[in-house]
């Protein structure tokens, strides 16, 4: 039989310890399943099954699971049996042949035994990329038999754009593998097929189908550990500190442009923005009309409240904004009215959809198109245009105002010498003499040899206190001018 001997138990990536949690549970339930596939003690009885143009092999029907689990472990109540054997599907030991649900059902349903090799025992840790390879055997193969479901081609699609790098050995794994698949029997190849999607449904769940995977009860064995629960501890609080570095920008209190600009691209792009809510119910308060804002925002938290915290903040939204003589009450159509009245009865996360979007609909045009010709909202646009521009034109004077500076210092260090041709040196001189003050403008005259003579130091000058009195009066009229 396909399901594989009983030495394929010990394949696995890991030798588990028996003590574990997990292992005496898949103990348990894999001495109920050699049991059931025993037929010299009375098991269950596995058949091929004739279909239409095809045979079906190997498989069981629930009621004949059902029917046995009662007669060999003392089960009276048939609900009973049937939650055992969901159980036992659950963990990936008995599968339906047709279905991606493992459930049990006590019906003609065809069920098959999972190979010892796929049990849970073996302490299966599958990746991604192996989830991959599986999903790309499965296109290549009969398309008819094993195609993809559709939550299975969104995981394909995902992964593939999370594997680019790497997806050409990939698709090669997965070629390779079928090559292998085509060469064995094609009854053998139905029955692996269906026991390797089995795996995977085990592990990689229906959306909406509980992992079991997850549910792990090693978790217990933390509390003999103290340790490795102090260190979870500390991650646990690590993550909840929050602590992002931020940038600059984001440190500002006051908008980029760049924000600024984008709350004019839709409405739903200033309420995504905590800033620009702030900046629209500012502006809703000098039109009296906040409450709208407000009661949307009310209804978004409702949606994220713990379950025994609705009914109560549901009672408290009705009060706040639709309750006759609310003391923000707000402008709803007949229509919807009626309904929230009826939802608030029986009241859920849902309880105020309609209203919701009513006044989403009022705020985004009518409020939300005023808003953008606001002079608040302008104000915001050319608050930031303007210190650019600003810090524009006095670099640019800076720069202008520096080189006609120069340009001074140069036409009255020539002028103080009669021989003219001299050059100021700030800060350095000729000599080893040194400046008494770090900002004095030194006079240096060229010498008439090659070596220093007096004409050298008789040349030198320092600029006095009325050369630099000149030198602020014509700076300030260049600026003037400018």
């Amino acid at each position: 039989m396909a399901q594989g001997s009983g030495d394929q138990r010990a394949v696995g990536p890991a030798d588990p310890e028996e003590s574990s949690p997990n292992m005496i549970v898949y103990c348990k339930i894999e001495d109920i399943i050699t049991k059931m596939q025993d037929d010299k003690t009375g098991g269950v009885a596995i058949r091929t099954v004739k279909s239409f143009l095809s045979k079906i092999p190997s498989v069981v029907t629930g009621t004949d699971i059902v029917q046995w689990l009662m007669k060999n472990l003392s089960i009276e109540d048939p609900v009973e049996a049937i939650h055992l054997g969901s159980l036992i599907a659950a963990q990936g030991y008995i599968f339906p042949i047709s279905d991606h649900v493992l459930t049990m059902k006590d019906d003609g349903t065809f069920y098959r035994f999972q190979a010892p090799y796929f049990w849970p025992s073996n302490c299966w840790e599958p990746e991604n990329t192996d989830y991959a390879i599986y999903l790309c055997k499965r296109t290549m193969q009969n398309k008819a038999r094993l195609e993809l479901a559709d939550y299975e081609a969104e995981n394909l699609a995902r992964l593939q754009r999370a594997f680019a790098r790497k997806w050409e050995f990939i698709f090669m794994q997965a070629e390779a593998q079928v090559k292998i698949d085509r060469k064995k029997d094609k009854t053998e190849r139905k029955i692996l097929d269906s026991q390797e999607r089995a795996f995977w449904d085990v592990h990689r769940p229906v959306p909406g189908c509980v992992n079991t995977t997850e549910m792990d009860i090693r978790k217990c064995r933390r509390l003999k550990n103290p340790q490795k629960v102090k260190k979870i501890t500390f991650l646990n609080a690590q993550i909840d500190r929050h602590c992002l570095k931020m940038s600059k920008v984001a440190e500002s209190k006051e908008p980029s442009q760049q924000r600024v600009k984008r709350w004019g691209f839709a409405f739903d792009e200033i309420l995504k923005d905590q800033v620009g809510r702030d900046q629209f119910l500012r502006f809703l308060e000098s039109e009296f009309s906040s409450e709208n804002l407000r009661f949307w925002l009310a209804v978004q938290d409702l949606k994220k409240q713990p379950l025994q915290d609705v009914a109560r903040r549901v009672e408290e939204i009705w009060q706040e904004f639709l309750a006759p003589g609310a003391p923000s009450a707000i402008n709803l159509d007949s229509h919807s009215y009626e309904i929230t009245s009826q939802n608030v009865k029986d009241g859920g996360r849902y309880t105020f959809e309609d209203a919701q979007e009513h006044i989403y609909k009022l705020m985004k045009s009518d409020s939300y198109a005023r808003f953008l010709r606001s002079n608040a909202y302008q104000d915001l646009l050319l608050a930031k245009k303007k210190p650019e521009s600003e810090q524009g034109r006095r670099t640019s004077l800076e720069k202008f105002t520096r080189s006609v500076c120069c340009w001074r210092r140069v036409r009255m260090a020539a002028a103080f010498h009669p021989r003219g041709g001299f050059l100021p040196a700030v800060g350095k001189v000729t000599g080893g003499q040194a400046p008494h003050r770090p900002d004095a403008v030194l006079l240096t005259a060229p010498s008439a040899g090659p070596g220093p003579g007096p004409a050298e130091h008789a040349g030198r000058r320092r600029s006095t206190s009325g050369d630099r009195v000149s030198l602020r009066g014509e700076l300030v009229t260049v600026k003037e001018k400018e």
